[in-house]
């Protein structure tokens, strides 16, 4: 947060967007797997939004005072499996339903200070989380390699299941996050938006 202060001279928009998967259903998951998804879709947001919190709540009670309104913005990124729940995905699911109700609540603190708070909500995107489940589709970790990808068969159901016929690039879905940073939402307030090409239900995003 400082290297951007240091950078740019302030904080307008926050995106939340660091993420990765690490499927396996519930009887099988260890500990470890369900904890680290909570640490980088639930912990991390909370702690960049909080080290922003100078930042963004002092110069709007200088606004304030002048009778001046001026609108930051904050974009939580969010699945459907979070907001619908997936097979194979209760960690993932509930650090993404986890960042739902930061955004709500963070929306009713800091509403005051007109920074928009809001989540977006992804379906199938495709990137590499959604990709082929293949060898070379894979990170690294504190030393651990993880499998990224989604199943052949399930990539195979997407035409069927999403009423638009196809996943979104990442070009598509970076439209709703564009449009929560605009000054078009500005009255756009704890919201989740559900950018799925109509899908509704869980395919992971």
């Amino acid at each position: 947060m400082q290297k951007a202060v240091d950078s740019f001279g302030k904080i307008d928009i926050i995106v939340n967007n660091a993420g990765y998967t690490l499927d396996s259903p519930i009887h099988k998951m260890s500990d470890e797997h369900f904890q680290a998804m909570l640490d980088i879709h639930t912990v991390v947001p909370f702690r960049v939004i909080r080290a922003a919190a100078p930042h963004l709540r002092e110069p709007a009670k200088k606004e304030r005072e002048e009778g001046k309104e001026v609108f930051r913005k904050i974009v939580n990124i969010s699945s459907t499996s979070g907001t619908f729940g997936n097979a194979g995905q209760a960690n993932y699911s509930a650090g993404k339903a986890g960042v739902v109700g930061l955004t709500k609540t963070v929306a009713k603190e800091w509403g005051q200070f007109k920074v928009n708070v809001n989540a977006v909500a992804f379906g199938f995107i495709d990137t590499r989380l959604t990709q082929a489940k293949v060898d070379e589709n894979t990170m690294e970790k504190d030393g651990e390699k993880i499998q990224l990808g989604i199943p052949e068969q399930m990539r195979g159901m997407a035409a069927m299941l999403i009423p638009l016929g196809r996943p979104a690039t990442p070009e598509e879905a970076a439209g709703g996050v564009f449009f929560l940073c605009s000054p078009w939402s500005n009255y756009v307030h704890g919201q989740t938006l559900h950018v799925t090409g109509g899908l509704f239900g869980g395919m992971s995003g």
